[in-house]
């Protein structure tokens, strides 16, 4: 019987894939191909990622374009957000902000007197105090405004700033019609900030004030209180009267002299200058005068308001 010739594959012709049998459910045997996949299908494959991502940037464009517009804030919404804060929220007084406007202006003012040493004294003076009062810095070179009465008979003046700061000061000018007087330090603070000058023109009975100062020594000390009434007079002496004064009932003491009073802008409208008590006891009882801040404002060269 004769053998049928073995032949070996051509070298230039290539395998064919290799088959691979599986096993169908039923156990019976199947042989199937297997074959490259074609690069066609990972095109088709690409392009469908590409529009299903075109496709979902446009969609988010779209709701953008027409989600509706922001609602305008009408002039009822802000009021009503102003009045909610006002309700909701613990803001300063009136009376706070304005004592807070005027307070790096205001000064405590002491005056030192000479007196005769003592039998056992080495000097031949000593010093003692002569009074204690306040007065409000109205340029930013240091010029203070107070009361004559503060200064009088006073042989050394020293004045301490609200940071701290003290200095030596002269008088440098007076008004005793109006019992004011101007004086100047040696030196004052980098950041001194003068007061803000108002005309009482517009100043009605009822309108708010604060007055500062150093009571008794005390402070800085703030009280307020309204003006009692405007063009009032108060006898200095039996040959003095001082015309033109606001009356006013925020709580003023020994000390006050020369301080300011203050409108609710912490703006000064007048300065601090007597107290009236007919049991002639140096205490308040609640009427208090102060000078115009018209009259007050000649004594340095302030133009008339």
């Amino acid at each position: 019987m004769r053998r049928a010739p073995v032949h070996r594959p051509s070298p230039s012709r290539q395998p064919e894939p290799p088959v691979v049998a599986s096993q169908d459910p039923r156990g019976e045997g199947q042989v199937m191909a297997q074959r490259p996949a074609s690069r066609q299908n990972w095109r088709w494959w690409v392009a469908g990622l590409l529009l299903a991502v075109l496709a979902g940037a446009l969609g988010a464009w779209g709701g953008a374009q027409w989600s509706p517009a922001a609602p305008r804030l009408t002039q009822e919404d802000i009021d009503a957000a102003v009045l909610h804060t006002l309700h909701t929220q613990n803001l300063p007084s009136k009376s706070a902000r304005a004592a807070a406007v005027i307070a790096p202006s205001v000064v405590l003012v002491r005056g030192y007197r000479d007196v005769p040493k003592g039998k056992d004294k080495d000097k031949d003076k000593e010093e003692a105090d002569n009074g204690v009062g306040t007065g409000v810095v109205v340029k930013d070179d240091g010029t203070i405004m107070t009361n004559l009465h503060v200064v009088s008979g006073s042989s050394r003046l020293e004045v301490t700033f609200m940071d701290g700061t003290t200095s030596p000061a002269v008088v440098v000018g007076v008004r005793p019609e109006n019992d004011l007087a101007i004086i100047k330090p040696q030196k004052i603070p980098d950041d001194l900030v003068p007061a803000v000058l108002a005309g009482s023109g517009d100043l009605q009975p009822g309108d708010e004030v604060v007055a500062v100062g150093f009571p008794f020594g005390i402070g800085p000390s703030v009280s307020a209180g309204v003006v009692s009434g405007l063009g009032r007079e108060f006898p200095v002496s039996k040959d003095q009267v001082m015309r033109g004064l606001i009356q006013f009932d925020a709580a003023a003491n020994p000390g006050n002299s020369g301080g300011p009073l203050v409108n609710m802008a912490g703006e000064v409208v007048g300065i601090v200058t007597a107290i009236l008590n007919p049991t002639r006891a140096r205490t308040f009882i609640g009427i208090g005068f102060a000078t115009t801040i018209e009259s007050a404002g000649v004594a340095v060269g302030i133009p008339p308001f």
